[in-house]
């Protein structure tokens, strides 16, 4: 049996055009950026998460000489959420954005073990998480749902 997969997210040109909640998260996403521990990729990863409350947590990625003991900024913005509000587990979107050692911003999208730890949350809290992926030249990708990002999610 043959079946198709659909995937949905749109586009848009520039921050500008993203509502200003949205436009604030990805700006808090970018400020993250710049206290990443990148030294051996040196591509720097800030993510910034809303919580239901409108509060937001951020990460960034931290590298390790023994890789790959570090962790991606999305993971740690997720960790650190659920660490230190543990009550607040109602996430409502994650902006995630990288850079170069520059600060010259450039494409990012979430790693499989990224999308794998979204998606664990999406189903806990049982409604969407969106996800903002800045991308090449100032567009932005949005995806309503981690579901859009990893369809088939390992669960237990």
């Amino acid at each position: 049996m043959e079946k198709t997969l659909q995937i949905h997210y749109r586009e848009v040109d520039s921050p500008d055009l993203l509502d200003p909640a949205d436009r604030d998260l990805l700006q808090r996403a970018i400020e993250a950026s710049r206290s990443a521990y990148a030294p051996y990729s040196q591509f720097h990863v800030g993510a910034a998460l809303r919580l239901a409350d409108g509060s937001v947590v951020t990460g960034t990625n931290q590298e390790n000489a023994a890789y790959p003991s570090g962790l991606c900024a999305e993971r740690t913005a997720l960790f650190a959420a659920s660490a230190q509000r543990p009550e607040m587990r109602d996430y409502q979107a994650l902006a995630i954005v990288g850079c170069d050692a520059g600060g010259t911003l450039c494409e990012a999208s979430p790693c499989g073990a990224c999308r794998q730890v979204m998606a664990e949350y999406e189903r806990l809290q049982q409604h969407p998480l969106r996800v903002l992926c800045y991308l090449a030249e100032g567009r932005v990708r949005l995806f309503q749902s981690v579901a859009d990002l990893l369809p088939f999610t390992f669960q237990i």
